[in-house]
């Protein structure tokens, strides 16, 4: 039976794909498809109160008074927070504490949290914490990153997150040919497709137990644990269904008033976000500004780079300082350069704090860097694909920061799958009135007014944390009546850890029954859902632990029989000798007992880099290469992505369904950062803070995306030889599309997302 079918095995049953490389369908499809899965928002408690957030209208003022009379007043009000009754820590953040919980003194962005209400009815939260007064003196914005750094301090750390000054060979050297470029990234929402919703719950011994759709488990829990001022063992984190996630998908700004409330009241309390409040609450990619200068040889061979990178990262830290590192450490790219010299820096405004988005860093300096291979390209007179074959990286080269690549880098295969993939047919011909014009099936634009252009970006990530992260997850597998259990805090985000965890259980143990149980914070921590962690370490965690139960199991059949566990193999339920002696099933095998292991996977240690921007940061990467066909009408500036076809390497495909999907969506969300995708911020106020407003691109927008090659060269210090696949197209695809927008234009196209100005000429940087 092939990975993708699935056949009858009697009348009225089905046999479904089984195990590591088949295309196991999700555990949770059906309860997804009827309905029925248990997501924040549809819970319930007895005595459920309703909780409101009252946010800043302003991105910048001093709070001169907070008046909560009005409200607490209210009938059905019961009870009114403010920074006033934060018991512990006021201070909480992912990689810095420095974002107040209610804002106290000064509100640096637009939707800070001032205050909450807790009320028994959710009309009377949001008509109460509309009705708490706060005097307002309005101050200047600072929303200009460059003028950061000369602006007054906006918070007691000062303005500057973090400067990473990148040195890399002879600062001397120079090329033949140079090119220059400016370019700008907007900001991009993560856009879930639910919005923010949790429950606190109260417990008997003083602590709060909270479930939301965390992604970081213990690292919520400990914060949280903070600000009430508790012990960690007091408050309790349960993991909800996962509305989607192409980021930290919970900011604590959310789950945080909740258990002051219900710890306050005695009482559950749920709060279910609005879309608005969605957008004003949770962290944005980083808009980033980059100015480079690439230096090449006559034949189009690298030199030098010269970059500076900018970041935006808004009003607090987050995951500012990670996104810099990213930033700087790809910021030539899959390429092989001698000399490098980066300076980076993100700094503090009073714009929505960003944070971690998927591939954030790697996918801004990749929109500039092949822009800049474009440029080069144009001024050689050399073909783009060949001028990028040229120069690109392999395993055993060097990045910029010193690190040597041992993992597999094919980007030269994975360039030519896709320069040699048949390009589509033109609609030479279509009638006209049947073209698929930009703009839309009835786009306004005329068919003689198109023009058609090719283009291709190369994209790399960093798999797992970086610069000393301790990347470790710890797993349980237990087994019982012929059915197994695993226990990790790995939460399934649509990643599809949950059904890689179940395969790896069905090929080691044989066992088909397998279950994941939910996630809570009794279970030992497993680390937050980025960077292809879960695939790597908590399914390598997964792995360990089933391995050690086969031992449990087949030692004393060995032993009986006088052989090594080596000996047996476990397939389909079976256990045989290699010689045919011994065939029995697990279920025999097991005889009514139960085993369970414990393991923990841990990959090999990094480093932070130096002041030269130099160290072994990072334990593997990831690389794509993607081609872009787009047609653009030259009159309106209206842009119709035609195919992306899509090369990657993979490591080893574990689901080819689920990979598929991965990639798909990848692309898809990478088009829209390209096409659509800007929350503007206009003096800080975010603009249209909904999804009309903000352009989504939707199934209807989805381009014919031709998965040409998946390279399975395994990484050997990776668990399977798997790598992540969701982050590396997302930062591929808007570089490939502005790659392809520029082809058909001739126009520099500095800016993403890529507005109608830049394709007739209309736009300068």
């Amino acid at each position: 039976m092939s990975n993708e079918t699935v056949a009858a095995s009697a009348p009225g049953t089905e046999q479904l794909p089984h195990g590591v490389g088949s295309s196991l369908p999700s555990a949770d499809l059906r309860a997804k498809t009827e309905g029925t899965f248990p997501y924040a928002a549809d819970l319930w408690a007895e005595g459920l109160l309703w909780a409101a957030v009252l946010r800043s209208p302003h991105a910048h003022a001093r709070i001169v008074s907070i008046d909560v009379t009005h409200a607490q007043e209210m009938a059905g009000v019961r009870a009114v927070v403010t920074h006033e009754d934060v018991p512990g820590e006021p201070l909480h953040g992912r990689k810095t504490a420095d974002r107040p919980l209610f804002a106290a003194e000064v509100v640096r962005h637009h939707g800070e949290a001032i205050a909450a209400v807790a009320a028994d009815h959710p009309d009377t939260a949001r008509m109460a914490a509309a009705a708490i007064i706060v005097e307002y003196e309005l101050l200047d914005p600072v929303t200009d990153p460059e003028q950061s750094f000369e602006a007054p301090p906006l918070h007691p750390d000062g303005n500057l997150i973090r400067h990473i000054p990148l040195r890399h060979g002879d600062p001397e050297a120079a090329g033949e040919v140079v090119v220059e470029g400016l370019y700008r990234i907007g900001r991009q929402d993560p856009a879930p497709i639910g919005a923010e919703a949790g429950l606190a719950v109260p417990r008997p011994d003083g602590g709060v137990e909270l479930y939301t759709a965390s992604t970081d488990p213990h690292g919520d829990r400990d914060r949280a644990a903070a600000c009430y001022g508790l012990a960690p063992e007091q408050v309790k984190i349960v993991v909800t269904g996962v509305p989607g996630a192409s980021a930290d998908r919970e900011d604590a700004g959310f789950q945080l008033p909740l258990g002051l409330l219900a710890l306050r009241t005695g009482c559950p309390v749920k709060l279910t976000a609005t879309r608005e409040e969605s957008f004003l609450g949770h962290a944005h990619r980083h808009p980033t500004l980059l100015r480079y200068r690439h230096h090449a040889d006559a034949d189009g061979k690298l030199v030098k780079v010269e970059a500076q990178i900018l970041l935006d990262g808004g009003a607090y830290a987050d995951t500012s300082a990670d996104a810099l590192a990213a930033a700087v450490s790809f910021a030539c790219g899959p390429y092989v350069v001698p000399h490098a010299f980066i300076e980076g820096w993100a700094v503090r405004t009073n714009n929505p704090p960003s944070g971690h988005v998927r591939g954030e860093g790697a996918l801004q300096v990749c929109a500039a860097y092949e822009a800049q291979m474009d440029k080069l390209a144009k001024k050689l007179g050399a073909d783009p694909a060949e001028l990028r074959l040229r120069n690109a990286m392999a395993t055993g080269d060097i990045l910029p920061t010193g690190q040597t690549v041992t993992c597999p880098a094919p980007v030269a295969e994975l360039l030519d799958a896709v320069r040699d993939f048949p390009l589509p047919e033109l609609p030479k011909d279509t009638p006209q009135e049947d073209w698929l014009l930009p703009g839309g099936p009835e786009g306004a634009g005329e068919p003689a007014a198109v023009r058609r252009g090719v283009g291709y970006g190369l994209g790399m990530v960093q798999l797992l944390g970086a610069e000393g992260a301790d990347e470790v997850s710890t797993a349980t597998v237990k087994v019982h009546d012929g059915a197994a259990t695993v226990i990790c805090a790995a939460v399934e985000t649509g990643q599809g850890f949950a059904t890689l965890a179940r395969q790896i259980v069905q090929e080691t143990l044989g066992i088909d029954d397998v279950r994941v149980a939910p996630v809570d914070t009794d279970q030992p921590p497993a680390g937050p859902s980025c960077h292809g962690r879960h695939t790597w370490v908590s399914g390598g965690a997964v792995e360990r632990a089933a391995k050690m139960v086969r031992t449990q199991l087949l030692q004393p059949l060995a032993h009986k029989f006088g052989m090594s566990t080596e000996l047996l193999q476990i397939a389909d339920g079976k256990i045989t000798s290699y010689d045919g002696v011994l065939s029995t099933t697990v279920e025999e095998a097991m005889d009514g007992k139960e085993l369970w292991a414990t393991a923990q996977c841990r990959p090999h240690p990094t480093e932070p880099l130096d002041a030269d921007g130099q160290g072994d940061a990072f334990v593997g990467m990831a690389f794509c290469a993607i081609r872009a066909v787009v047609d653009v009408d030259i009159e309106i500036g209206s842009v119709r992505v035609v195919e992306l076809a899509v090369a990657q390497d993979v490591g080893r495909i574990l689901n080819p369904a689920q990979l598929r999907v991965r990639i798909e969506a990848g692309v898809t969300q990478g088009v829209g950062a390209a096409l659509t995708e800007n929350l503007r911020t206009p003096r800080g106020l975010v603009r249209h803070p909904d999804l009309t407003g903000y352009a989504l691109p939707t199934a209807l927008d989805a381009p014919d995306i031709r998965i040409v090659k998946l390279v399975e060269e395994r990484d050997v210090v990776a668990p399977f030889g798997a790598k992540a696949a969701s982050a590396v197209p997302v930062v591929t695809a808007p570089a490939a599309v502005a790659s392809a927008v520029r082809a058909a234009t001739g126009r520099p196209v500095n800016r993403l997302p890529i507005r109608p100005q830049a394709a007739v000429g209309a736009e300068l940087v």
